[in-house]
């Protein structure tokens, strides 16, 4: 068949690597993609949240699926769109209906819905620029550290840690009052803060039956040690050591079952990628944030280890027949490591060339900002490369990701030099 993949960073190459090692994926577009798609599918010059274009696309190529990447579509209401249209309504779209995605698009919404569903997660307050003072306030309840969350979508950046109540107070103003992630912090969610490890839960669902993905752990900040500014992911580490089967159970139990049943019982259409981001306090899981896809760098962690065919998956996620399937999982550990620009997460250069992707050996680069000029692969974006590697240990394949990294160049290129050490 001939799919449609929406998207352009890691994730979208990581996807269409695994998607084109399907029986059932005669052609694979990738709308935009970047110069790693490019050497494994069709790229198409084709804007994501541009639904009249894609739908033309969809019907001139006689395209038979749709995957959608990244979260805007979905939160844009990209499956609703196809659903009531006749002429593109027998096109299955890999992903929520608008309803769904706002488990994503609003961390108010999300919350409520944990709530609602005895789902456990930390306590919270929502707050509007009216109500401004209240959310000082509020704050004067806490210990800190003090949680920020911008209600909307703001790529990955829009959370606050803060340790200190008066910069805390400061901040919930610049985010309310001063817009600081624009209209995303319309509203701001206050947390408390949970003192624990991290690591990422990835749910398939058709809307009754769920399977549970690899696990993976990600590493937000840009300094070592965890140090810096939050990034969109510096790198990753699949499966989670500390994820035990008496943890996981815990996590099956009282997080994705009642995950899935809210979705049913309220009748909320999903079809598609459950991130679940989990907090570890103690040994019991709490749910930080839902998102509506799969994580970006984690995607290039836990594709490699699904031995599934995932065009195969898709098909049974879009009759409701996922039951039917059973999940094959590499047992080796999978690492990956972000190769970013200079000057990344705040301003950067693009347009360096890269060199040395030629001489990699015994790892998978996938592509995350990446273009072609004049027959050169340049960068493209702050997060420019991820380059996976297998070893039975998680060790052994972060030792073989930082070997090939020395064989890359561009300009001010820069990457951790301790993703997992926290883990050894």
């Amino acid at each position: 068949m001939t799919i449609l993949l929406l998207g352009s960073g890691g994730r979208e190459h990581a996807l269409a690597w695994k998607m084109l090692q399907s029986t059932y994926c005669s052609q694979l577009f990738v709308a935009p993609g970047n110069a790693g798609t490019a050497t494994i599918a069709t790229n198409v010059d084709l804007n994501p949240n541009d639904f009249p274009a894609v739908k033309q696309f969809c019907l001139d190529h006689q395209v038979a699926m749709v995957v959608v990447g990244p979260e805007d579509p979905l939160v844009n209401g990209i499956y609703d769109f196809f659903k009531n249209d006749p002429t593109l309504a027998a096109i299955p779209v890999i992903g929520p209906s608008k309803e769904g995605a706002q488990l994503e698009g609003s961390k108010e919404y999300a919350k409520q819905f944990l709530v609602r569903h005895n789902i456990p997660t930390a306590r919270y307050e929502s707050f509007t620029p009216e109500t401004v003072d209240q959310g000082c306030a509020f704050l004067e309840t806490l210990t800190a550290p003090y949680v920020l969350k911008a209600d909307g979508l703001a790529a990955g950046k829009g959370v606050l840690i803060l340790s200190d109540l008066e910069e805390a107070k400061t901040e919930l103003r610049n985010m309310l009052v001063h817009a600081k992630f624009g209209t995303a912090s319309a509203k701001v969610v206050i947390e408390e803060f949970l003192s624990g490890i991290e690591l990422s839960c990835f749910v398939l669902t058709d809307g009754k039956s769920y399977k549970i993905l690899p696990t993976a752990k990600d590493y937000k900040r840009i300094g070592e040690g965890d140090t810096g500014l939050n990034t969109g992911g510096m790198g990753a580490v699949s499966p989670v050591p500390f994820a035990n089967a008496e943890f996981m159970e815990k996590v099956e139990t009282r997080i994705v079952k009642p995950t899935i049943a809210g979705l049913q019982q309220e009748n909320i259409e999903y079809k598609g990628f459950v991130f679940i981001g989990l907090i570890k306090v103690g040994n019991d899981p709490y749910v930080i944030e839902y998102n509506v896809r799969m994580g970006d760098p984690e995607t290039e962690v836990v594709m490699p280890r699904l031995q599934s065919d995932l065009v195969d998956i898709f098909t049974a996620i879009a009759h409701q027949k996922l039951d039917e399937i059973e999940l094959a999982i590499d047992p080796r550990s999978a690492t990956t490591i972000m190769v970013v620009s200079g000057g990344y997460p705040e301003d950067y250069e693009k347009g360096k060339v890269i060199t040395g992707l030629e001489i990699v050996t015994d790892s998978i680069v996938f592509h995350a900002g990446t273009t072609i000029q004049e027959s050169q692969v340049v960068s493209n974006g702050g997060r420019v490369l991820a380059v996976t590697s297998y070893g039975e240990t998680y060790q052994e394949a972060i030792k073989k990701s930082y070997q090939n990294i020395a064989k890359l160049h561009f300009d001010k290129m820069y990457f951790r030099k301790d993703i997992g050490f926290d883990l050894f």
